[in-house]
């Protein structure tokens, strides 16, 4: 069971504002950073790079096996242990999913939706990016997202948020996608009488605005849960007593050196938040490499990810 803290009334209405602000956002063309810098976005000519590389891997032979590579995703358990877990969330089960890029290769969906179909979790969380570009058509994604929301239906609700390749206008397509979003706001999750909150900001690498702050300033629950598409507010929600933070965004950089460093990460952060589990305080944090590919549809050194985190209380892990 889940509550929105907002009702409906003043849900419909901040979802009015925020789609009219991140409209003008996205139709100027500046990605919109906290630092308050507005600077002209250069996918475009980032595109045009990775096409040269990509034509590179083909003349060496490389190509063939990276997006073989890009085809094979892993599974991911993690066990995460916290003090002030709420017991009846005890061995409580999320599947994390992230940087879906659906359309990115041909049949991708049913990549995606055969290694969840054995799987086992209370709750879905997806922390953005569903589409290959950043601007442009998603009608070739509502397809897929539709077949995969199928799949990721979960006792105590399937979330998700935005990131820098999707756009306000998907949020029309809310109820099909079998998804509820949060935009900037926070849900509570009932199990046993027992609460945990869940709050979702929409995208801060290329559309920031104040209310992505202003909605971790939460206060009243023993464990809370952050999700958003970078690692950017990863210090805003420890302050605020945050006790799990998950994010994607970096793919883990997708295309890695042998021992696992990036090419590109688009990770300005710090090298700790690029991929895997991490600290902030007393924060949890977890960067997923993705599920998904952007640019190119290759991976190497960097295997794609799904993630099931299961929670458990300190104390009953003393007990076992």
């Amino acid at each position: 069971m889940y509550h929105f803290l907002d009702s409906p009334a003043l849900r419909k209405d901040k979802r009015i504002i925020w789609a009219a602000t991140r409209s003008v956002l996205e139709n100027v063309g500046f990605t919109h950073k906290r630092s308050g810098k507005k600077s002209k976005s250069h996918w475009d000519l980032f595109i045009r790079l990775l096409k040269v590389f990509a034509i590179l891997l083909k003349i060496t032979g490389y190509y063939a096996r990276g997006y073989g590579n890009a085809k094979t995703i892993q599974v991911n358990e993690l066990s995460l242990t916290f003090a002030n877990l709420p017991t009846s969330f005890n061995g409580f089960r999320i599947l994390h999913l992230t940087d879906l890029h659906i359309d990115s290769m041909p049949g991708f969906v049913s990549i995606v939706t055969d290694k969840i179909k054995g799987l086992k979790f209370d709750m879905c969380l997806l922390t953005g990016d569903y589409r290959r570009d950043i601007s442009g058509s998603f009608s070739q994604i509502l397809k897929p997202v539709k077949i995969l929301s199928k799949y990721i239906q979960a006792p105590y609700g399937t979330f998700a948020v935005l990131g820098n390749h999707d756009t306000y206008l998907m949020a029309r397509y809310e109820q099909e996608s079998g998804m509820e979003l949060l935009i900037n706001e926070s849900v509570e999750i009932v199990k046993e009488g027992q609460k945990i909150l869940v709050t979702g900001t929409d995208d801060t690498f290329n559309f920031f605005t104040e209310p992505a702050l202003l909605c971790l300033e939460t206060r009243g629950y023993a464990f809370k849960i952050a999700i958003v598409h970078t690692s950017e507010l990863a210090r805003v929600a420890s302050e605020n007593k945050y006790d799990l933070y998950l994010c994607g965004h970096t793919h883990g950089g997708q295309i890695c050196l042998k021992e696992g460093s990036p090419l590109i990460s688009h990770q300005f952060e710090g090298k700790q938040f690029n991929h895997g589990k991490w600290k902030v305080g007393t924060m949890t944090g977890y960067t997923s490499k993705g599920a998904g590919v952007s640019g190119i549809p290759v991976r190497f050194n960097c295997p794609a990810e799904i993630t099931i985190l299961s929670l458990f209380a300190e104390e009953s892990v003393h007990k076992t």
